[in-house]
């Protein structure tokens, strides 16, 4: 039977994962799983596969994940969001995903379909927050179910402590364990862990890393998320933002020097989005001497 990660987490060993997202072509999707067989020999603990706007890449997200599960060894986590959808609905992708043999589920409100900076308007029969869809999945069936946390507070909060709220109640509801959006400075997660315990929430909170391999695509991440992009590592990439080879340099050691503080200071692992690439997390890998 499929681990779940709430099991592997349990083990005691750090977790190391990749997010993925469901390509468009069929170029596209050749370069997925060249990144995947690329990524396989680092054994992550596990891979989580994005779920479009709206819904939009249901059906490949199902489908690329129980392709991970039958053709690897990897651990696979889909990505489920209630935009857009009636609770009705949003339970029939949930069977759609217990008859895939799914097991494990990164259960997340989602953007609104106009895009981050729109307002939030739930479906008038749908769900209005991700802990309404954790409980969700556990009334349908037998899941592991992670959340979304947010180290400099989600856009919508109106401050980190409101945001820490709303992740204890994700957990009260029965989520295993969180993924952090993607930060620059270690600081700010290890707040969220500490406000998140101040709060009895104590399951693990694995952080997420994004390393810069585009400047302008990362910019355009980092406001969409509410990420606070450092001044002077804009400074540094734009100096050479003409030569891809030096860029990504740069957002390797940065990354790296991000993931060593991170791990030295307890965190249980390390989740990258990778954007469907390899070079840079395998980069990373190697420079911090991780396990494969």
């Amino acid at each position: 039977m499929t681990a779940t990660i709430r099991e592997l987490l349990a083990s005691g060993r750090r977790s190391y994962s990749f997010e993925f997202f469901p390509p468009k072509t069929d170029e596209g999707e050749a370069t997925l799983w060249r990144t995947i067989r690329e990524l396989e020999p680092l054994k992550p603990t596990f891979v989580s596969v994005t779920y479009g706007a709206g819904g939009s890449t249901r059906d490949r997200t199902i489908r690329i994940v129980q392709r991970i599960a039958a053709e690897t060894n990897i651990t696979a986590v889909a990505h489920l969001t209630c935009v857009g959808a009636s609770r009705d609905e949003v339970r029939a992708v949930i069977r759609d995903i217990a008859a895939a043999g799914i097991r494990n589920v990164l259960a997340l409100r989602g953007d609104p379909p106009g895009g981050p900076d729109a307002e939030w308007v739930p479906h008038p029969d749908g769900l209005q927050h991700a802990d309404e869809l954790v409980r969700l999945l556990h009334e349908e069936g037998d899941f592991c179910v992670g959340v979304a946390a947010f180290p400099e507070g989600h856009p919508e909060a109106p401050d980190l402590a409101t945001d820490v709220k709303h992740l204890a109640n994700k957990v009260a509801a029965g989520a295993d364990f969180a993924v952090t959006q993607f930060f620059f400075d270690a600081a700010d997660y290890f707040r969220l862990v500490e406000m998140a315990g101040d709060v009895g929430c104590t399951v693990p909170i694995i952080p997420g890393i994004m390393p810069v391999t585009n400047v302008s695509q990362i910019e355009r991440f980092a406001k969409l998320s509410g990420a606070a992009f450092p001044a002077d590592l804009a400074e540094r990439l734009h100096a050479v933002e003409d030569d891809p080879e030096a860029v990504r340099a740069i957002g390797v050691e940065v990354a790296t020097d991000l993931c060593r503080e991170l791990l030295d200071g307890g965190a249980p692992g390390l989740h990258f989005y990778t954007l469907n690439r390899s070079t840079a997390t395998r980069e990373i890998y190697e420079r911090l001497g991780l396990p494969a």
